[in-house]
């Protein structure tokens, strides 16, 4: 301290910037908060910016799956319960509307198309875990399976364009519903002239070839 300034004079300067640094203590705290919130915002909305970059249709998880049993729900008319293998280490249970539309021995021991990343609900008070994907005309009223050539293994994930190429991570379930990423794909999901599914002119294909449906051409997928 200065020498011409007394010893109790010093005490009282000294004490008053220790208040002085107690008392800014929490606003130093409160603007790291901000700046810690600020910069967790900015990387989330440089991951979302990252992912708008890829294609929707690169972000489902569409697999083969083999129906390994097809049945009636005991509490729904219209629905059958299909156990499917997916590659994962049980069968996946799904339930599908496909009753007025084919017999549960024309579902079974199919290769299918199964939408895999998608949340898991009750339908009628049964589980179901994915969707199996079909091709129908505008009216709904002619519905055929989507299926795989043999060969294509359960559980591979369909590529759409050439099988060659590179895949991208797809979405997780939650994030499926969160950025309503089905519902970006589905409207541009179609069969071509010669009954091959495709997302706008990309072909659904396998390992082992295209994925195709028996009969209907130009026809809505979902």
């Amino acid at each position: 301290f200065d020498r011409r300034t007394g010893p109790s004079q010093a005490m009282a300067f000294a004490l008053r910037a220790v208040h002085s640094i107690a008392a800014a203590a929490p606003a130093f705290r409160a603007t790291a908060r901000v700046a810690r919130r600020a910069a967790a915002v900015q990387t989330r909305a440089m991951a979302d910016g990252a992912g708008e970059e890829v294609s929707p249709v690169e972000l489902v998880d569409v697999r083969v799956g083999k129906v390994l049993k097809a049945y009636k729900h005991p509490e729904a008319d219209k629905l059958y319960i299909e156990e499917i293998d997916v590659g994962e280490a049980e069968p996946r249970q799904i339930c599908s509307g496909l009753v007025p539309y084919m017999s549960a021995e024309e579902i079974e021991g199919q290769n299918v198309i199964v939408l895999a990343n998608l949340k898991s609900r009750n339908l009628a008070g049964v589980p179901s875990h994915g969707m199996i994907l079909c091709a129908s005309d505008e009216a709904h009223e002619n519905v055929e399976l989507l299926v795989c050539p043999e060969g294509a293994a359960p559980g591979e994930r369909v590529k759409f364009g050439s099988w060659d190429g590179e895949q991208s991570e797809p979405h997780t379930e939650n994030q499926m519903k969160k950025k309503k990423t089905w519902e970006k794909v589905a409207p541009d999901l179609k069969t071509t002239a010669d009954c091959v599914a495709a997302y706008k002119e990309l072909e659904m294909v396998t390992s082992a070839g295209p994925v195709k449906c028996k009969s209907l051409a130009n026809a809505l997928i979902g």
